[in-house]
């Protein structure tokens, strides 16, 4: 694997003063001040957060069935309109139902957000963030760049670390503090069940509400059969219980290889260690993807987001060598999704691969023009960066040259994708081994 420039174990306040911190720099109405989320000191505040002193402590099905309706819970919402699945719909494994690039929320569950909502599936195994990832298999030297984390710029280290920012977010939930979303949760329809399962005193502390909210929605984003099944027909398939069609075939050769799609570079696609593939390699790219001017953010001409380098996240914002930098998703229930990469410029599949394959060898098709009428090609990413766009292949060609994949194989690939699907099942009569 090519190197791609272009703590599991969380404190909930440190994580709630993070996510101030990253959410400040969007515009000058949101606090730059993480004093804003800050909890009070308590007995649950100088643990970590898995030692936090609960009078009890849930069983996992106690926890999932609470994290599961504290998911759906719109109350937690300074509208009352937004819940976790408004954005995430379990329906549509987990993410967005609808073809928007960006979804609506804040005080008023009208505020646009900045970039597209992400499906919450497959992210069991993400690791911690790390600016130097060496893989622990095969060539340990190798460094593969900054990886992990969760949102799309790794910013948050654990599932409830990530689970605690749209809550604060002024784009989402919209709370104004921490203090905020533990009064909520105190009038919440799920008050009595987190009284019930963590203790009759567990809302009374403000660190300790917390956590026990976050543990609940962490468990929930853990549970096998919710968010990573492994039931599509490519699992099927991987089990000898499915055959691929042709089409199917054609789309997975193309997208493992080197010198045509190139996708499982990035996309891993195979069996590794005994583990089904998740169709990502937690990594950080820069591909260069067009400006999307329907986000009302982008209206400003000098408004740029940067990924891991800013603007939601900041501790990394001296660091021009990230900037453009996004994570790679998981491409399992790729299909179902309506809108595409970090800021849901695309929205059909076969839009988003054909850009794979064509961004270098027909930009005037994705990019604007400038005022002089030139195609103004990374039109989203200030030039100073784009050192740090990749250049593997499919991004290796120029004007010209023979496309990686051509319209055949966009085809055989979009095929291939939706094979990813979960919750296949054959027809009666087809789809088995050996037809």
């Amino acid at each position: 694997m090519s190197f791609r420039w272009g703590g599991c174990i969380a404190i909930a306040v440190v994580a709630a003063a993070c996510a101030a911190v990253a959410i400040g720099r969007v515009d000058a109405a949101v606090p730059r001040d993480a004093k804003a989320a800050a909890l009070p000191a308590s007995s649950a505040a100088a643990r970590s957060f898995y030692a936090t002193p609960f009078e009890r402590r849930p069983d996992v099905p106690t926890l999932t069935a609470i994290g599961r309706a504290l998911f759906a819970d719109a109350s937690l919402s300074a509208s009352g309109r937004v819940a976790c699945a408004s954005c995430h719909d379990p329906a549509n494994h987990y993410a967005p139902s609808n073809a928007a690039s960006v979804q609506r929320g804040g005080a008023d569950g009208r505020r646009s957000g900045v970039r597209a909502v992400p499906s919450l599936t497959y992210r069991q195994t993400t690791p911690p963030f790390a600016e130097h990832y060496s893989d622990t298999d095969g060539d340990d030297s190798i460094d593969q760049g900054p990886t992990g984390g969760h949102d799309w710029d790794g910013r948050a280290s654990s599932a409830h670390e990530q689970a605690l920012a749209p809550l604060l977010s002024p784009f989402e939930m919209a709370n104004a503090d921490a203090a905020a979303v533990i009064s909520r949760l105190r009038t919440s329809p799920n008050a009595a069940r987190l009284r019930d399962a963590f203790g009759a005193h567990v809302l009374d502390d403000q660190a300790l509400a917390l956590n026990a909210l976050l543990w609940t929605l962490e468990v929930f984003e853990q549970s096998p059969a919710d968010f990573y099944p492994y039931s599509s027909k490519y699992d099927a398939a991987l089990r000898g219980q499915a055959e691929l069609s042709p089409a199917e075939r054609r789309g997975l050769a193309a997208f493992d290889d080197p010198a045509r799609g190139n996708c499982a570079s990035c996309h891993p696609s195979a069996i590794k260690r005994g583990a089904f593939p998740q169709f990502t390699d937690y990594g950080l790219i820069a591909i260069g993807v067009p400006r999307n001017r329907a986000i009302p953010a982008n209206r400003d001409p000098a408004w740029h987001d940067l990924g891991l380098c800013g603007p939601l996240r900041q501790d990394l914002a001296s660091h021009d060598e990230y900037c453009g930098l996004f994570k790679t998703p998981s491409l399992r229930n790729v299909a179902t999704r309506r809108a595409f990469f970090h800021n849901g410029v695309f929205h059909t599949l076969d839009e988003a691969v054909r850009f794979y394959a064509q961004r270098d060898l027909h930009p005037e098709r994705y990019y604007a023009r400038d005022a002089h009428g030139k195609v103004a090609t990374f039109d989203d990413l200030p030039a100073r960066f784009r050192a740090n766009l990749n250049a593997d292949a499919p991004f290796d060609r120029k004007p010209g040259d023979k496309p990686p994949l051509n319209e055949a194989e966009i085809a055989d690939v979009v095929a291939f994708l939706k094979t990813l699907t979960d919750g296949w099942s054959a027809a009666p009569g087809t789809g088995g081994p050996g037809r």
